[in-house]
């Protein structure tokens, strides 16, 4: 099948299921997880192929078709969106680790899916052939659906100059307990449950180390060769955790929009449709979403653009990191005035606004969604300072 003809049968795909992710939203708040009927959904549609290397039975296609299958389906269930798009990312970092890590991984199976926690917490001791790592970490979206996990740990540098750097470490389900810690305001569904590891072996293969993937020089580019793997990681991931955002933020203006139409006000009876400032709020909703999706769709094509020509100046990556970072903080301010004007009646749990002010607000605490590092550092650099800003 063409390419351009996967990727729209994909996102229609997509759209199909919003229905039935919004009949299961509910119930994946109520349990802390999207369901395994969800997950096996998504793998049944072919979704977490969408990155994947062809040599492990993925579709290797652009992140635009990526994005667009988080963004839809965000239109259902922030969460189910939101445990797609970081699911599915690590089957794109795979391809980055030493082949023998996929192999692990997908040679028996190239349906396995992978969970992650990047904060370098682990404890590390270097042995004859890899790694003893132990430690525990937050925030492992999906886990439950995973039978492996990558992890971060900070390690000497490689350069020799004092100081640490981090690394990611891959390691399977039979080394690691997920403990269910995951009781939180907003995007309850993703199961962002805690990883500990007790003094696990990894080995060498299984081990890479976050500058590669920054300096895009890694193992896996000795077979992996297209394009799609030639994309500075952060340049990808980012986008994992803020795009979900849109497609909140559009469910929930759709539904402000409806249920405000034959509104009244209570006193005076007026239609609040009429109302001028909800008019403006409105207006200013739907250019915030205009914007962004412009924006989105400008920087994931510049993205392939680039990898094709093997062209990443600093600078460029630093004006894109911006651009992304800063995506979910405008989704943050769009939603705050739809929910300023949806009434007593959004502060019932259950309401379509308040559960994406809840959500959008939830993934804005994600460190990838502060703007505030990388717009600072586009603006030192444009006054001519030295990049300070490890993840581009």
């Amino acid at each position: 099948m063409p390419s351009e003809t996967l990727a729209a049968d994909l996102l229609q795909r997509a759209a199909d299921m919003v229905p039935i992710l919004r009949e299961r939203e509910a119930a994946a708040r109520q349990a802390g997880q999207v369901s395994d009927e969800t997950i096996q959904a998504f793998t049944d549609a072919g979704f977490f192929r969408v990155l994947q290397p062809r040599r492990y039975g993925g579709y290797e296609l652009p992140p635009s078709v990526y994005a667009g299958i988080t963004r839809t389906l965000a239109q259902g269930c922030m969460a189910s969106a939101w445990v797609y798009g970081v699911v599915a990312v690590h089957n794109w970092q795979l391809a980055l680790f030493d082949d023998r890590a996929a192999q692990d991984v997908w040679g028996e199976d190239d349906s396995v899916r992978i969970s992650s926690s990047y904060m370098p917490v682990g404890k590390v001791e270097r042995v004859d052939g890899g790694y003893r790592l132990s430690g525990r970490w937050a925030f492992s979206s999906g886990s439950e659906h995973c039978s492996w996990v990558i992890l971060g740990a900070n390690l000497p540098r490689a350069d020799g100059n004092p100081g640490a750097e981090p690394y990611n470490f891959l390691v399977p389900r039979a080394d690691y307990q997920i403990l269910s810690t995951w009781n939180v305001m907003g995007l309850q569904g993703t199961g962002s449950n805690d990883i500990l590891v007790e003094d696990a072996f990894v080995p060498e293969h299984r081990v890479i180390r976050e500058f590669d993937m920054f300096r895009i020089d890694c193992p896996g580019h000795a077979v992996n060769h297209g394009a799609l793997y030639r994309i500075p990681f952060a340049q990808i991931f980012n986008r994992t955790v803020s795009t979900s955002s849109l497609g909140s933020l559009q469910r929930a203006l759709e539904v402000f929009v409806q249920a405000t139409r034959e509104k009244r006000a209570t006193y005076t009876g007026a239609r609040l449709a009429g109302d001028t400032t909800i008019q403006e709020a409105v207006a200013d909703v739907m250019m915030t979403l205009d914007d962004l999706d412009l924006r989105l769709q400008r920087d994931l094509t510049e993205l392939m653009v680039r990898a094709e020509a093997n062209d990443w100046p600093i600078e460029r990556r630093a004006e894109l990191g911006a651009s992304t970072t800063s995506m979910v903080s405008r989704c943050v301010a769009a939603v705050d005035k739809l929910m300023l004007f949806s009434g007593g009646k959004a502060i019932y749990r259950g309401h379509v606004v308040q559960n994406a002010f809840l959500d959008i607000h939830t993934a804005r605490a994600h460190v990838a969604n502060n703007p505030y590092p990388y717009v600072r550092n586009q603006g030192a650099m444009a006054f001519g300072a030295p990049n300070d800003c490890f993840d581009l």
